[in-house]
């Protein structure tokens, strides 16, 4: 069951901060409108928190080698963490100026994933930079490429 819970939560924290950021970067530089932010965050941590948890109980469930029970534990464990972290990115566009917003957001997301990637190096015996330097660079190129897609399709509604 441990395993399952490591599973759930690992995937959906990583989830919750690539997703979350992607979107809010992309929303910000297409509209720059905090309401449809504030929307879009609310949708990743509901549609997407229930798709992801359903994905990671199909996934576990076509390796047929768990029990229901871990199947269930990585399920909930994926639901809650993608759920639960997305709606940390609320904090910072409810109480500051959209574009400081995104920014600590950014900023809270990348450490949190940074974090995660440390401990998973850590435990797996691994060198922690090669780890989260993959991670990071990951996160920043779609940072980067739903920045460049929010702001070109600005250009079409204009």
């Amino acid at each position: 069951m441990k395993e399952s819970l490591r599973t759930g939560i690992s995937f959906g924290l990583t989830s919750a901060v690539i997703t979350t950021l992607g979107l809010m970067v992309g929303l910000n530089s297409g509209t720059g409108s905090k309401m449809v932010v504030l929307g879009g965050v609310l949708t990743i941590a509901i549609a997407d928190a229930f798709s992801d948890a359903l994905g990671i109980h199909v996934s576990e469930e076509s390796e047929n080698v768990h029990t229901t029970k871990q199947i269930w534990g990585a399920t909930i464990a994926t639901f809650l963490a993608k759920s639960l972290f997305a709606l940390t990115f609320l904090i910072p566009v409810i109480f500051l100026p959209l574009t400081t917003a995104i920014i600590v957001s950014v900023a809270w997301g990348l450490s949190v994933l940074t974090t995660l990637s440390y401990f998973m190096a850590r435990s797996q015996g691994k060198q922690p930079w090669k780890i989260i330097g993959e991670h990071v660079l990951i996160a920043i190129v779609v940072i980067a490429i739903t920045q460049y897609v929010g702001s070109w399709v600005s250009t079409l509604a204009s």
